[in-house]
């Protein structure tokens, strides 16, 4: 329905008006630090419920320069609401924001520190709640979307002796030669090697939040231009504007990416390849992804326009330690892939069943 009911809505909306109350899943901190952070959804009953049908916790990574809303977008769009409903007790490590002060972070910290400590930190959390003792056997199932994935297969690799039973990556790019526009930019760069973006990364100190929510939207042009219609059709579809709203605040919420983590990106997973090959460099830290040896579950899309479904799909040739890896094609966007209606109909319920098959 349009008209002028949608045109006020629309000046509504531009003005920054709202929709609907914005409601999060209820959650408690059960571990805080610097940009490690961990959070635990649901209340007694779902913890016992859990506990109960014996299944692990999950614990779910962001990726760089992205919140944790991401996984709680809104209600009927969140993942954690959907895990909760499932009988899963979801818990989510939040990395905070990012600033100048953190330009020395890098991978390393997140691969061999933060990650590994916030898996200990679910791992001592349900323990205690089964025994109050600790609980050696207690694993943990990690989910990730886009490079909150890379993360995760890199922290495994690095210590496979990590609690992490399985480990799940939605939209995770696996070989940048395979991300348009990179090789391009490789071909162009490398007459004069990768100092100078890294120069200006490093004097930027990473890259900031408003470049990298600007750049965001870039991908989404589309439904930037579209938007104004959308309004102006659906101006009596409460549910529709408040999923649009929660996309909107997604974005504009998004923290920068820190400054050597950004170099690294830039020289050893674009320039250099590594993460295709398998064996990435992080100075005295080598880690070679063959490590990974807990099953393995993928998804990608060919309608994705950050992460092409070949750069995920390179993950079935990629984990060689693996028992078992799966891949899923569920054609939608790169946010849509773990939080919008394909996900709900599709992404979700692979990962459920997925998971069940291991308990």
């Amino acid at each position: 329905m349009g008209g002028l009911d949608g045109v006020a809505t629309l000046i509504h909306l531009v003005r920054g008006g709202e929709v609907a109350e914005t409601r999060k899943t209820p959650h408690t901190v059960i571990a805080d630090g610097p940009h490690r952070r961990v959070l635990r959804y649901g209340d007694d009953a779902a913890r016992a419920a859990a506990r109960d049908g014996s299944r692990p916790p999950v614990l779910l990574i962001p990726p760089l320069a992205v919140s944790t809303d991401c996984y709680d977008l809104t209600p009927g769009l969140s993942l954690v609401e959907h895990l909760l409903a499932t009988g899963r007790v979801p818990y989510v490590v939040d990395f905070g924001d990012m600033t100048r002060e953190d330009r020395d972070l890098g991978f390393e910290e997140f691969v061999t520190d933060i990650v590994p400590g916030a898996i200990s930190a679910v791992v001592a959390d349900r323990a205690d709640d089964e025994s109050g003792d600790e609980a050696p056997n207690v694993e943990v199932d990690l989910i990730a979307w886009s490079l909150g994935g890379t993360i995760g297969f890199l922290a495994l690799a690095a210590d496979p002796g990590l609690p992490v039973r399985s480990m799940t990556a939605v939209g995770t790019p696996l070989d940048y030669d395979r991300v348009p526009p990179y090789p391009l930019v490789k071909t162009l760069m490398k007459p004069i090697g990768t100092a100078p973006v890294s120069l200006a990364l490093r004097a930027l100190g990473g890259i900031p939040a408003p470049l990298v929510q600007v750049a965001y939207r870039g991908t989404a042009w589309q439904r930037e231009l579209k938007k104004p219609g959308y309004i102006i059709r659906n101006a009596h579809d409460t549910e529709a504007l408040t999923r649009m709203k929660a996309i909107d605040r997604f974005q504009e919420t998004m923290p920068g990416y820190p400054g050597r983590a950004s170099e690294q990106m830039w020289e050893n997973f674009i320039m250099r390849g590594e993460l295709a090959s398998g064996v990435v460099h992080f100075d005295d830290l080598t880690i070679d992804l063959s490590k990974v040896g807990v099953p393995v579950q993928l998804f990608g899309s060919h309608r994705d326009a950050i992460v092409s479904w070949e750069a995920a799909h390179h993950g079935v040739d990629l984990f060689t330690g693996s028992p078992r890896v799966e891949f899923t094609t569920v054609e939608t966007s790169h946010l849509g892939l773990i939080a919008g209606t394909a996900a709900v109909e599709q992404t979700w319920p692979r990962i459920d069943e997925f998971l069940a098959g291991l308990d």
